[in-house]
């Protein structure tokens, strides 16, 4: 992995990647992050690869133009939990605490953003082990772990040793999206696929599930312009 800025207005920030199954340069923008990543087959040189890069430079600036803005989070900030905006303010105690649409955090304000980011991963666990809990007792299944990641390409996974791993920013779309994401992957403790008894455990878990998967499609990518660093 390296690093490139490609010069312009703005200037673009690249991601460097050698692939051994990579068959020709390619350049990715995330629709996520809008991260950018130029990714080279083995043998080719590094300055080619820039060279390719600097060629798609206009294509590159008007894909980022479309990405939403991302949205620091701090005091004064608004942040969706469950779904439902939020306002950040200042609190007395030394506990986060959620009252309507006020999220009390306690000081010093520059502490805010990974103490909220904690909090927010702790109530995602609590919620998501509840769900899963819940379907895996209806399906007659164990699961053996559960396990949260920031993951940019699919909120919830299920490993054929009965792992389950969600998105901790699950916690920031209603709930239930929430509760979908959860039946969805206990479904997969007895049908690792996605055939049509698949989905229809899932519809006997989550009924009328095709609301919140289509809620994700439309509206998951914005839970990732939020930054707590």
């Amino acid at each position: 992995m390296g690093h490139y800025v490609l010069p312009g207005n703005p200037p673009v920030d690249v991601t460097l990647r050698r692939s051994a199954r990579a068959r020709r340069i390619s350049l990715r923008v995330s629709g996520v992050d809008g991260r950018v990543t130029l990714t080279m087959p083995p043998g080719v040189a590094e300055r080619t690869a820039l060279d390719f890069a600097n060629e798609k430079a206009a294509w590159l600036r008007a894909q980022l133009s479309r990405q939403p803005d991302m949205t620091e989070v701090r005091i004064g900030s608004d942040l969706p939990i469950e779904g439902r905006l939020r306002h950040l303010v200042t609190g007395v105690g030394r506990r986060i605490q959620l009252t309507g649409d006020t999220l009390m955090v306690p000081a010093p304000p520059e502490t805010a953003p990974r103490r909220v980011q904690a909090w927010l991963k702790a109530r995602a666990r609590d919620q998501l082990a509840a769900a899963s809990d819940h379907h895996a007792r209806a399906v007659g299944r164990s699961y053996a772990r559960l396990t949260l990641r920031d993951t940019r390409s699919r909120w919830g996974s299920c490993t054929h040793d009965a792992g389950l791993m969600y998105s901790w920013r699950l916690i920031l779309a209603p709930r239930e999206v929430l509760d979908y994401v959860a039946a969805h992957e206990v479904a997969h403790l007895v049908e690792m696929n996605h055939s049509r008894a698949f989905w229809d455990i899932v519809a006997r878990l989550c009924p009328g599930y095709e609301a919140p998967r289509r809620w994700l499609r439309e509206n998951g990518a914005e839970l990732h312009r939020y930054r707590f660093e």
